[in-house]
């Protein structure tokens, strides 16, 4: 046994949305409560069938091998996250609930029929990250699975926030449905305290659904601090919260919902992207004179990074030539899905206005959506 509660059982490492990742240095205290707070989040009973299509190294996996420690549950492991095993995982082994990232759901929706398995029972798939689109979500509703939507970060955890669905908002049309998902939830019944706070006065915002600012957190299940680093530790906790980095609204009902990342961070299935870290690699390339990533809406992945591109003078490249620099400089998750080479807007202190960006990669998402509509 720990000789404290508070000693350290783990160290796990940010994604590193500043091109700087972070030991996130967990407790045992936090990791108990955390592994309580998922077993009455998700209503799991003894025994139940857990099957890992989430990565243990995330988060701990959300702290669930611990869960299913505590609850005599049964872990049933994939060598690869392939929809066939999946399938067959689901139908043989009894399975109860999984954790994953919407193109996991992609992947088990779009298999061939041969693949799929009829299953005898509703399976709980708890996802995080970008919500699912509409039709996805129908989609699993009709294959046998409800999706709860999950929120955190590593600092907390994984997930201390959860979509709490009330049976009422079941009978509400499809779309008004999947608006209501989309909203990351309340606490969980583990951490003590949630707020969507104004960094300066730290006080709440208002809840009226339109004031955003930074989501925080308080309480049981939020990390020590950050693995030698004392001046990130203190710059998260100022104030006596932790500052999630995320932006939010919080809605009349007591409900947050994320409306932007301060770091700019893309999250496509289920994985964090940093933008600068993109955006360096590009700027290595001796043809590019600027480089500004911002995520781009997409069906399958939730969020792709969509490259706006300024030539340098003299210079030229294309988007198949800088795809293969990246690929060479990236992780293959990390590489821009589209590359749009214009002229990039900027403050008139030469700041990038990526707020500009982003409506132009929604409205280049549409554009390609509308055209596989009509090609269909």
């Amino acid at each position: 046994m720990p000789e404290d509660e508070w000693d350290a059982i783990s160290i796990n490492y940010t994604s590193g949305t500043t091109g700087d990742p972070k030991g996130v240095v967990a407790h045992h205290r936090g990791a108990y409560l955390l592994a309580q707070g998922n077993t009455l989040t998700s209503s799991m009973q003894k025994h139940a069938v857990y099957l890992w299509t989430l990565p243990m190294f995330h988060c701990n996996g959300w702290c669930f091998p611990w869960t299913m420690s505590a609850i005599i549950g049964t872990h049933v492991c994939l060598r690869q996250v392939r929809a066939e095993p999946i399938w067959n995982a689901l139908a043989d082994e009894g399975v109860t609930h999984l954790c994953g990232a919407p193109i996991v759901m992609s992947l088990m929706i779009s298999a061939p029929d041969a693949v799929k398995r009829n299953l005898d029972r509703n399976v709980q798939f708890f996802t995080a990250a970008a919500p699912p689109p509409e039709k996805l979500l129908a989609d699993m509703k009709t294959a046998g699975f409800d999706v709860p939507h999950l929120y955190g970060l590593t600092e907390t955890y994984g997930p201390a926030v959860v979509n709490d669905w009330h049976d009422s908002w079941s009978d509400l049309p499809a779309a008004r449905q999947a608006t209501l998902k989309f909203r990351q939830g309340v606490r969980y019944l583990p951490l003590e305290q949630l707020d969507v706070m104004d960094p300066e006065t730290m006080t709440p915002v208002p809840r009226d659904c339109t004031t955003m600012g930074k989501v925080m957190f308080r309480g049981n299940v939020v990390m020590k601090g950050y693995f030698r680093n004392l001046k990130a530790t203190q710059e998260a906790f100022a104030g006596g919260w932790f500052h999630s980095g995320d932006l939010g609204v919080m809605h009349p009902d007591g409900y947050i919902q994320l409306k932007d990342r301060s770091k700019d961070v893309i999250i496509s299935g289920g994985e964090n992207i940093s933008s600068i870290e993109v955006e360096e690699a590009l700027y290595r390339h001796p043809a590019v004179a600027v480089a500004a990533i911002v995520a781009m809406p997409h069906e399958k992945w939730g969020e792709t990074p969509c490259a706006f591109i300024e030539l340098a003078e003299d210079q030229q490249a294309d988007a198949a030539m800088l795809q293969t620099w990246c690929r060479d400089h990236l992780a293959p998750y990390k590489v821009p899905g589209r590359f749009v080479f214009t002229a990039i807007p900027r403050t008139s202190t030469g700041k990038i206005q990526k707020f500009v960006l982003r409506e132009q990669a929604q409205d280049i998402a549409r554009g390609v959506a509308a055209a596989l509509r009509t090609d269909a």
